[in-house]
């Protein structure tokens, strides 16, 4: 199990299983009362006999990370530090499990040595892929 999966279990999310097909590339959309927060956009099979897509279950991860760091002695700014996050969740942290994490998300080569640029990129990119897989991450700290 891989440390985004740690992230997830942590939270109380489960991974989406790999798609067979290539997505669509996720965009941003609201619904309802929830605009504030970034939903994923299903997406869509090219089957003619396709079923509507189940709506994602949304954790309050928010709520959880909150109270998680009411409860902590650090003080903890998770909604800018990857590395506060994981240390909030009790995950590693270190230079090569934050590199590990980086190589899952894909990122982008020309910033993978870089540990600022890697470390801005990487907290952008967690919360994105947490908001993908059911948590309710504010768009704000996804911009």
């Amino acid at each position: 199990m891989g440390l985004f999966d740690n992230i997830l279990e942590k939270l109380g999310l489960k991974k989406k299983p790999a798609a067979a097909a290539p997505a669509a590339p996720a965009s941003p959309r609201t619904s309802g009362t929830s605009s504030q927060y970034y939903t994923p956009s299903a997406a869509s099979t090219a089957t003619a006999a396709s079923v509507a897509p189940k709506p994602v279950d949304v954790v309050d991860v928010v709520g959880k990370l909150e109270g998680m760091a009411a409860k902590n002695p650090m003080k903890l700014n998770w909604k800018e530090s990857i590395v506060d996050l994981l240390v909030l969740l009790d995950l590693p942290h270190g230079a090569d499990d934050l590199k590990e994490l980086a190589v899952d998300l894909k990122c982008p080569t020309d910033i993978l040595n870089d540990s600022f640029k890697r470390n801005m990129w990487l907290h952008k990119a967690t919360l994105k892929a947490i908001a993908d897989n059911g948590g309710n991450i504010p768009k704000n700290l996804l911009d």
